[in-house]
């Protein structure tokens, strides 16, 4: 019984203690964010920082506690000034994330070193000046760092190599010198280091980043710029001709006239056998260069006619039926054919409802221009435009191994009933001994691929949240359509990855390719799908067609983290995509996982972790441990529902074309994902 009070005593005068430190720590932090609003806030934007606030953690605004303690900071575009004001933030030892963008904050950049567990720490648009502090180097556990748009001098601190997590790095639109060769930062994601005085060459650790990372630096060479012979090396002085030793040695006159007195006669002038020996040279030259110029005419010609004439030739005979698309200078292709001499096959309609409403056969193919879309793993896909105008895409297929041409028909009749709004739908095929063609309706605004990887520089407009939940949601529908409306057999993609979710004409995403992987194996498989190929898939070189609904649902996951995350599939290495990002997850780094392109977005939180643990566990390495496609897609749909289902706006009216704002994740987000993953 004594036993049990001294227990409780010692428990009471624990949480006693730890009140007393926590609030104690509570009341330093709020004590240096009123020291840093009286030198920041002429203009009184942070009229909310009340000392006899009872909840300031609640009410002041931008301000985040956790743990009884201050650990964010975000107050972007308030004409916050003073010279002196951020040296009260380097109190705030329990900081997480402070951002200040778009404000008038002058002065030094302070000695941050005691907020050790600062992640985020965003600056720019500001009017800091002096040097980058060396002291930064110190804060391990920095991943987002933005010091851009500011009157920075100096170099760029080598001892940033020490921030061995840094994901973004933002030092453009400063006046920063010197040399960056010994930058080497691994883990580095995002880097700009534009607009600045920087000299010497680029590291190769830096080099697969853009143009556009280092670009107005006139002294900086080197890959991804110009090679460093070609760049003069002090941007101030304008570059010279390159003047060789004997084009800087004095020429003698041709006639030396002495002019000191008029008796005087002018010396004799040299033999000039050097000037007569140049000229027989120049002629010499020309003379070489003129037969060079008619020998490589007449082999041109020769060639060419010879070409010509064979295929003048080769369509007189009947040789068989071929089909060959060749690309024109113009850049677009055109379908040629020689006449059959086996029988012909015949274009079959698989819908009553065509294209333009009006049926076609393989000769208006043949006349019609094409330009090639891309090469897949199952054959060549191009674009078609028929002579009333109508356009249709083509797909070329190769390596078909199916029993006969009734067996493909069959085929072929089995995919043209798999109508759907989420599917490309299949229009028509044609079969023939060595050709093989498949008509679909033309998708005319490209993948999901070239718009959420394609051109990630400046300018581009980024895949916003609600729109990539909704491509992610009607792209389930269309494969659990498949997967639950085939019968016997039952039918799988085979070939589910972003380029094969196209957008139509509306912007609604639909599947393509679906059915083709029982027909042959993806030739391109080893290179293009691999990052979707499940673990249970056999190796890419055994060439065997396999097709599962529990792969397919393997390769909607991957599909899912692409959107999650903005990386390729294929983009991380020896490591795939899902191995990947559950690496960073169970290392608590959970959001360093998300697209940086989504963290401008607020409100978004727990819609991200959902779907990150949905993907996750469609990615799991047993095929019965993922769920089934309609219960994927049921998921997504209240993942819509929870987040209204409608366009979210950003947190800024203007912003970068990728904006590193800190109000995505919380910690408790974070944290949530974590525990799911290691679950």
């Amino acid at each position: 019984m004594a036993e049990a009070k001294a227990n409780c005593l010692f428990l009471l005068l624990t949480t006693f203690l730890l009140f007393i430190l926590t609030s104690a720590s509570l009341d330093s932090d709020l004590s240096a964010l009123l020291d840093f609003r009286s030198a920041s806030d002429p203009f009184s934007s942070l009229w909310t920082w009340n000392r006899s606030d009872p909840s300031p953690c609640a009410t002041w605004l931008g301000v985040t506690c956790s743990g009884g303690r201050v650990t964010r900071l975000v107050l972007e575009d308030l004409n916050l000034s003073g010279a002196s004001a951020l040296s009260a933030l380097s109190r705030l030892d329990g900081i997480r994330v402070i951002s200040l963008k778009s404000n008038q904050l002058s002065g030094l950049i302070p000695d941050f070193s005691p907020l050790t567990g600062l992640k985020l720490l965003f600056l720019s648009y500001n009017n800091l000046s002096g040097p980058i502090p060396p002291t930064i180097s110190s804060l391990h556990r920095l991943y987002r760092l933005d010091l851009s748009h500011n009157n920075l001098s100096g170099s760029v601190p080598p001892s940033l190599n020490q921030l061995t997590r840094l994901l973004t790095l933002r030092l453009d639109s400063n006046q920063l010198t010197g040399s960056i060769s010994g930058l080497s930062l691994p883990r580095l994601q995002d880097l700009n280091l534009s607009s600045n005085f920087l000299t010497g060459s680029v590291p190769p650790s830096l080099s697969t980043f853009s143009i556009s990372s280092f670009s107005n630096n006139p002294a900086l060479c080197g890959a991804p710029l110009l090679p460093c012979r070609d760049v003069v090396s002090d941007p101030s002085r304008p570059s010279t001709p390159n003047i060789t030793a004997n084009a800087a040695a004095p020429v003698p006159p041709a006639a030396a006239v002495v002019t000191s007195s008029p008796s005087s006669k002018p010396e004799a002038a040299p033999p000039q056998h050097n000037e007569r020996m140049s000229r027989a040279a120049v002629l010499a030259i020309v003379a070489g260069d003129f037969a060079v110029l008619v020998l490589v005419s007449c082999l041109l010609f020769c060639y060419f006619w010879r070409k010509f004439a064979s295929r003048k030739h080769t369509s007189r005979l009947h040789e068989g039926e071929k089909i060959v698309y060749s690309s024109s200078p113009y850049g677009t292709a055109g379908i040629a054919a020689a006449g059959g001499g086996f029988e012909r096959g015949k274009m079959v309609f698989l819908d009553t409802v065509v294209p333009g409403g009006k049926k076609f056969e393989l000769e208006d193919l043949l006349r019609a221009s094409a330009e090639m879309l891309g090469k897949g793993g199952y054959g060549t896909a191009y674009k078609a435009v028929l002579d009333d105008g109508n356009v249709v895409a083509v797909k070329r297929l190769r390596d078909v191994h199916v029993a006969g041409k009734r067996e493909f028909e069959h085929h072929m009749e089995m995919l043209g009933r798999m109508r759907h709004q989420n599917l490309v739908p299949l229009t028509a095929y044609y079969y023939a001994r060595d050709e093989k063609l498949l008509v679909y309706d033309f998708m005319p605004n490209g993948s999901l691929f070239s718009l959420l990887h394609g051109n990630r520089g400046p300018g581009r407009t980024p895949l916003d949240w609600s729109t990539r939940v909704r491509i992610a949601a009607g792209a389930a529908r269309g494969l659990a359509h498949i997967h639950h409306t085939s019968r016997s057999p039952r039918l799988a993609h085979g070939n589910v990855k972003t380029t094969n979710i196209l957008i139509d004409k509306n912007g609604e995403p639909r599947l393509a390719d679906y059915g083709l992987a029982l027909l042959g194996p993806s030739v391109g498989v080893a290179t293009r799908s691999v990052g979707y190929r499940p673990p249970e898939a056999p190796p890419a070189e055994s060439r065997r067609p396999w097709a599962t609904q529990k792969g397919d649902v393997y390769s909607f996951g991957v599909v899912l983290l692409e959107l999650l995350t903005g990386k390729p599939a294929s983009d991380c290495g020896a490591v795939d995509l899902p191995r990947w990002v559950q690496s960073v997850v169970r290392e608590e780094w959970t959001a360093e996982v998300f697209d940086l392109e989504l963290m401008r977005y607020k409100g978004i939180e727990e819609e991200m972790v959902a779907l990150l643990q949905l993907a996750i566990s469609c990615t799991a390495v047993s095929p019965d441990q993922r769920p089934k496609m309609n219960q994927v897609l049921k998921m997504i749909d209240e993942i819509r529902v929870s987040s209204g289902g409608g366009e979210i706006s950003p947190s800024h009216d203007s912003f970068d074309s990728i904006s590193d704002s800190p109000s995505v994740l919380s910690e408790d987000a974070s944290a949530s994902t974590v525990g799911v993953a290691n679950q």
